[in-house]
This record gives C-alpha cells, structure tokens and sequence, in this order.
C-alpha cells in the first residue's frame, strides 16, 4: 500500500538531541554558541511568517533575563548543529484577554512574524516545522500543566533539558504524557461513515475517534468506539499511519475499519458523542473534497481525518 499525501506533523528526522538531555556541560556549550535559537510560544500560538515557522537569537531581549530561559525546552540541532528550543512568552502590555482561534497577534518587540493558531496552518507548513511546531506545542503545554508532583503534591522542576519533571521532595520523576487515541475510516462497501461532534458547526463531519483505554489494545478501541458512538460492529481493523496532535498531547493511531457482513447497518448515535452520522458514498466524498457539497466540508488540511478519507476516495486503502 502507498500512501502518497504527507501528514503534518509527521516529521522530516529532526536530531532531537536526546544524548545532550543529561550533560550540562554539553548543553551550556550549545547554548552559548552565536546560532542558538529559540521558538516563542504565546498562550500555545506559534510565531509565523505566513506558513513558514519564526525562530528568534536564544539571547533576544524578548525573552526576558536569562533566569527566563532556565524554562526553555531544548527541541534539538539543526542541520548545522545550532540548538534550537522552545520557550513560553508571558503576557505584554496592551495584549487582549481573549482571542478567536482564527486571530493572530503581533508582538510589539518581535519584528518578523505574527503569533498564531497551528490548527488552521496545518496544511502549509514544512515537515521540519510542523515537527518542531508539535514537539513545542506539546512540551510546554505539559510543562503548564504539571508544575507539582502527582505524588506528592510539591513543586517539581525541570529536568533533562525540558523533557523531564523531576520533585525534589519525595524524589518523583515525570516524563511528558502522549495519550493514544484512534481514529478510524470505519467502511461498507462503496460507503463510508462520518460523524459529527455536538459542539461542531453543522457541516464539520469527520471519520470517528476515541481514547485508548488503559489495558486495551488499540484494534480493541476501534472496535469498542465505533459500537459505543454509532451502534456498528465492525469486523477486520487494519492500521494505516500516525499524526501527533498537540492540541494537547495525543498520538493519533489511523485504522481502516470495515464493517461485518454485507448489510450496512444504519448508525445510532449516542447523543452524549455523536450529534449526527450519515454514510457517505465515494462519489459524494469527491463531492465534498471539490467543494461541491453544501451539507459538509471537507476536514482540515494537514490532519490524519483528511489523509484516510482522501486515500480511500482514491483507492490505495482498499
């Protein structure tokens, strides 16, 4: 089987410099050399210029005394063998409280870029800064959320370069946390299933997907999720490819689902998941993917929904 369209966040085999993690010496060194760069992250928007990634001197003032950068994240080298890490901007002055997913903002000190929502840039972005974009996005946002010990309750700190929590109290160490979940193109024939979120715009549908729970294997959650949300029973689960998806911090485990026996069994929603699910022949999908359709759009550029929908309208998932 070939799959020839690109998945974002994929990646390009950036050097993430895990081996430099443990040696401080080695990291100082790496800090200190005039490439040293680093990704500003403001409120989990990126830094752009149009679709191309923005990376800032590791010593801009705009990231403030270099106690600031103690919080950086260190995603790996370049091809050169300059670091490259990722740091979290605080709030400027005059910076608006709330923001639609669909602004960007400027900073006032930042010459070259505007800070903006990766969701809606997933298409355009290179392999090695959608890469980076990811492993950024993700590292922070846990780094935010997880400044205490879960065993203990007091404050831990960073550790390994960025990859690592460590608590100096009860001596607990913790690591990023990447939840599993599938998503799968669940098939019948010429036909195939898609849904609707009840939070989603009427005309956002989408192949079906749900966690990995624990002690399951993930052709055991496909088959679990599809019965749970729709009521189809499907029978053989075949694994096609993954996508990383930092929003916040989920690995996307892509499968082809077919349905059992030769009826096609008519779905029924569970109101709690799915707000509406319909079948969608092949030639209503190359419909939707021309823009023809008016009841449903097409999934976002970039996204592992869009990659299995695409490849099944053209036959290499068969």
């Amino acid at each position: 089987m070939t799959i020839s369209e690109p998945i974002t966040f994929g990646g390009d085999g950036f050097d993430r410099a895990a081996s430099l993690r443990d040696d401080s010496e080695a990291l100082a060194a790496l800090a200190a050399r005039p490439g040293a760069q680093a990704l500003p992250l403001w409120r989990g928007r990126m830094l752009l210029d149009g679709d191309r990634l923005v990376s800032l001197a590791r010593t801009d003032a705009v990231f403030g005394p270099a106690a600031a950068m103690a919080e950086a994240v260190l995603l790996g080298r370049d091809p050169a063998g300059e670091g490259i890490w990722a740091c979290a901007l605080p709030d400027w002055p005059g910076a608006p409280e709330e923001m639609s997913p669909i602004e960007d903002l400027a900073h006032p000190d930042i010459a070259v870029g505007r800070f903006a929502e990766l969701r809606g840039r997933l298409g355009g972005l290179s392999p090695r800064d959608a890469e980076l974009a990811a492993m950024a996005r993700a590292l922070l946002n846990w780094h935010a959320a997880h400044r205490f010990c879960a065993r203990c309750g007091a404050p831990s700190e960073m550790a390994q370069a960025g990859w690592r929590r460590d608590c100096p109290s009860c001596g607990g160490q913790h690591f990023p946390r990447t939840d599993p979940v599938v998503i799968m193109l669940v098939t019948q024939g010429d036909h195939l299933l898609l849904g609707r979120a009840p939070a989603w715009p009427e005309t956002m549908f989408s192949v079906l997907a749900g966690y990995v729970e624990p002690g399951e294997t993930a052709e055991a959650a496909v088959r679990r999720e599809v019965a749970e949300e729709v009521g189809v029973t499907v029978g053989e689960v075949g694994y096609v490819a993954s996508q990383p998806w930092p929003f916040p911090a989920s690995l996307m485990l892509g499968f082809h689902a077919r349905v059992a026996g030769r009826e096609r069994p008519e779905p029924r929603p569970d109101p709690a998941e799915i707000a509406a699910a319909h079948w969608v022949s092949r030639q209503r999908l190359a419909r939707i993917f021309a823009g023809e359709d008016a009841e449903i759009r097409p999934p976002l550029r970039g996204s592992i929904a869009r990659h299995l929908m695409w490849n099944w309208l053209a036959g290499r998932l068969d």
